[in-house]
């Protein structure tokens, strides 16, 4: 197995540097709002859903990449902080939604636009990472 050039590995550090930058803001803003990020990333996971993709307990376990039950017990907890509530499928009853209230689609509202005025300023560095480590790694 060939092994990466220093520039590879450079590039390679500075695309996780940025990442890790990003994560670091949005996880510090997460808990300015006393959340944890996980529970703003399923905030963020059902709002962002695809037309016509249901926010079922399984779906939502896929796109977080977690267990089925630690998804349940996430979403228990933000039903207890009102921010997520849960109803029977309209086309399957046997199957729950989990829906945002109104407080919660109001908490995913500031952090978007706080993380979205952050990508504006951070991003392109961001960017520029990422196309560096592309670039090393299709011309290699």
């Amino acid at each position: 197995m060939k092994d990466l050039s220093i520039a590879e590995y450079q590039a390679l550090a500075e695309f996780r540097r940025q990442i890790r930058r990003f994560v670091h803001f949005s996880e510090e803003q997460v808990r300015a709002q006393g959340l944890e990020p996980q529970q703003h990333q399923l905030l963020l996971a059902i709002k962002g859903l695809p037309k016509g993709v249901s926010a079922t307990i399984g779906e939502l376990a896929e796109r977080l990449l977690l267990k089925h039950h630690s998804t349940v017990e996430l979403v228990d907890r933000l039903e207890r902080r009102g921010y997520v509530g849960r109803a029977a499928s309209d086309e399957d009853h046997r199957q729950v939604i989990v829906r945002l209230t109104i407080a919660g689609a109001r908490v995913l509202r500031g952090l978007s636009l706080t993380h979205h005025q952050e990508l504006e300023t951070a991003g392109p560095a961001l960017a520029a990472a990422l196309r560096r480590l592309m670039t090393r790694t299709r011309a290699a």
